[in-house]
């Protein structure tokens, strides 16, 4: 157990070890993306009470349209109205875990379960997805657009982490009075990058302790581990 108020460098260490052990003995990278957000809900705490120092830990992934599961391709479809580009970018969540049941699958979570990434104009319209994108230094236009012929030199290997200190009343943290006010989110903190495929990957964590810049900047060090436990299973095997 960690303190995610208090991380250390120790702590990212041990930390780190064992993530890049979690995408083996998996056969997809759902299934080490389920593995990677359980290890962080249980392993990370509230120092004063020892409970799980976040209400919701989410991976996020980018996935063209043609490769996603049958259950998102509906979902996306409803949204548009119409079959869009086959190779049109989606960012789609690939696991989940929180204080809430319907948190603990992608399969019963209620929203956010793909978002179409139709175009710039349309990520600006979800503004904590576009401040996770500068904050990682990454164009709109690369991400909706890339693939691994466009990912060249240190590019591709790019990691970064996303960081609101303060997410009450926060324009980057929506659902405001249904999630940031009763479930007391104090901070959320992501980090990730994007993987040889071109595809981005990102891990966000709402804490309920306050997360300083310091925490923030070690968990980039965690980044490169992430990306190790998913890597084997980029443009192969995704879903569970």
């Amino acid at each position: 157990m960690r303190s995610l108020t208090n991380f250390t460098f120790t702590d990212m260490v041990e930390c780190g070890l064992d993530l890049c052990q979690l995408g083996l003995g998996v056969e997809s990278m759902e299934a080490a993306s389920n593995k990677i957000v359980r290890y962080l809900y249980e392993s990370l705490i509230d120092e004063q009470t020892g409970a799980p120092a976040c209400a919701l830990i989410r991976c996020f992934k980018t996935h063209s349209y043609d490769k996603l599961d049958a259950e998102l391709s509906k979902i996306v479809f409803s949204q548009l109205g119409y079959i869009p580009d086959l190779t049109m970018k989606c960012l789609m969540m690939l696991a989940t875990i929180g204080d809430k049941p319907e948190w603990n699958s992608r399969h019963t979570s209620v929203g956010h379960k793909v978002i179409p990434l139709v175009s710039e104009d349309v990520v600006a319209q979800f503004p904590m997805i576009s401040q996770l994108l500068q904050q990682f230094g990454l164009d709109v236009s690369t991400v909706i657009r890339s693939s691994r012929q466009l990912m060249v030199g240190t590019e591709e290997k790019k990691l970064n982490v996303f960081h609101v200190p303060v997410a009450l009343k926060s324009p980057y943290i929506p659902a405001q009075e249904s999630f940031v006010i009763p479930f007391g989110i104090k901070s959320v903190l992501g980090f990730g990058g994007l993987l040889p495929s071109g595809n981005l990957f990102v891990i966000i964590m709402f804490s309920k302790v306050f997360i300083p810049r310091k925490t923030a900047e070690i968990f980039k060090s965690l980044a490169p581990n992430v990306r190790s436990a998913l890597l084997r299973f980029d443009e192969k095997a995704i879903f569970a």
